[in-house]
């Protein structure tokens, strides 16, 4: 199919409103605006598409802040006031008769990075540069969205026997959207889910079928409090909370590493006290930490933790640990990558195909790929190459909007076949 000008709108309209997790209401009614006018036979929207335990949500006056920013770039309220408390997202579900429930997995949030404002960076000099500074689509999640809306426009024109549902998924930057969304029980009769990602260092015109490789990760956030006193005057009177912040970052890094694969930790944001003649009484830790496997990222967790706490020890200071987004490791399915490689094969635009690749980094789409294999379905994280300036996740990436296009008919094409073979 050609990518209408109808879809490019949509993309470029999300593109200008970038929205963090749990955060995402102008997108989240944005698309529900998009397919209240598809043939669909079910769209979910709010508290009924996400289980009620959910990590990272901000506080109520900041989710109502972003409320307003959204119904003030034209969000409808009545679709904002379904998602009070930040249950941002939705599934969308088109029925055509008997044969397999085929999931296809997007995500809608952005990161907060400030976009790139030169007239080389093409979303600057075409206007749809970001509306939200501080805040972009980093990684290409409009684009993801945006297919989901092509591939349910495709579907519901083609001879497709059986059920589709579109997941766009909130909050997978910080790894906290995957498992409410996986728990929200939409996923549990599908047999067939896939999950897109457009670039991963792969070029326009080439298809990873199953991405492989996932890191599982864990993110934690440590407050350590003291007690202040006068650095120059009653030092001995104080608690200080920054040592204990600085020794366990040191510490951190010192874990072991493990024999049975690789492990990565992270203290990637930092900071405390309050002026340079004050022992400082509080100090923080935003960090992370992954391994090859689940069990590897307990492993580094488990550690951490007990760094953590032996550091405010040391230092006669507490720490509260405070675990946010969290990943489990994954695997796609050879059998079902397997139709996914011979259909993009066959698509305009493709000239390269690739069984598969390593992820080399994390992805909660690995909570909804697990509760579909555990309960005897497939499935497959397909990657679909982009060319991009700038690497993902830095102020000057932006899609090729030919991926758009290429990504409708590789997922389309692929349910099509789900659909036939089941038959």
């Amino acid at each position: 199919m050609s990518v209408t000008d109808e879809l490019l709108d949509l993309r470029r309209d999300l593109h200008r409103h970038p929205e963090p997790a749990w955060r995402e209401f102008y997108t989240t009614a944005r698309l529900v605006d998009e397919l209240e006018t598809r043939p669909l036979d079910e769209l979910h929207v709010g508290p009924e598409v996400l289980a009620d335990d959910r990590r990272g949500v901000p506080d109520d006056a900041e989710l109502d802040e972003w409320a307003r920013r959204a119904i003030e770039a034209g969000a409808r309220e009545d679709v904002i006031e379904k998602l009070t408390g930040g249950y941002t997202g939705l599934v969308a579900v088109l029925r055509r008769g008997e044969g397999p429930t085929v999931g296809l997995r997007v995500d809608i949030d952005a990161l907060p990075i400030t976009e790139a404002d030169g007239d080389d960076h093409a979303p600057a000099h075409g206007g749809f540069r970001s509306e939200n500074e501080g805040f972009m689509h980093a990684c290409g999640h409009d684009a993801h969205a945006t297919v989901g809306v092509g591939v349910v426009d495709a579907i519901a024109e083609s001879d497709f026997t059986g059920t589709l549902k579109v997941f766009f998924q909130p909050g997978e930057e910080t790894v906290s959207g995957g498992e409410p969304m996986a728990e929200g029980g939409h996923l549990d009769d599908v047999d067939h889910l896939l999950a897109l990602h457009v670039g991963l260092d792969h070029p326009t015109g080439e298809v990873v079928a199953g991405v492989d490789g996932f890191l599982a990760v864990s993110h934690f956030r440590a407050d350590f409090s003291g007690a202040s006193a006068h650095a120059g005057g009653h030092p001995e009177r104080g608690r200080n909370a920054v040592q204990a912040m600085a020794t366990a970052v040191q510490n951190l890094y010192s874990i072991p590493r493990h024999d049975e694969g690789a492990t990565r930790v992270n203290a990637g944001l930092v900071g405390g006290g309050t002026a340079s003649n004050i022992v400082p009484e509080e100090a923080f830790i935003e960090g992370e930490v992954r391994g090859d496997t689940t069990e590897l990222m307990e492993y580094m967790d488990d550690h951490a933790g007990r760094v953590l706490r032996s550091a405010a020890e040391m230092h006669d200071c507490e720490v509260d640990v405070e675990y946010a987004g969290r990943a489990p490791g994954g695997q796609s399915d050879d059998e079902l990558a397997a139709v996914v490689a011979d259909v993009a094969g066959g698509v305009a635009g493709v000239d390269s195909v690739l069984d598969s690749d390593d992820l080399g980094g994390s992805e909660d789409a690995t909570y909804l790929m697990r509760h579909v294999q555990e309960r005897g379905g497939l499935a497959a994280y397909v990657g679909v190459g982009t060319d991009h300036p700038g690497g993902h996740h830095t102020p000057t990436f932006d899609v090729d909007e030919e991926t758009i296009r290429i990504a409708i008919d590789v997922f389309t094409g692929t349910i099509e076949r789900l659909g036939r073979e089941a038959v």
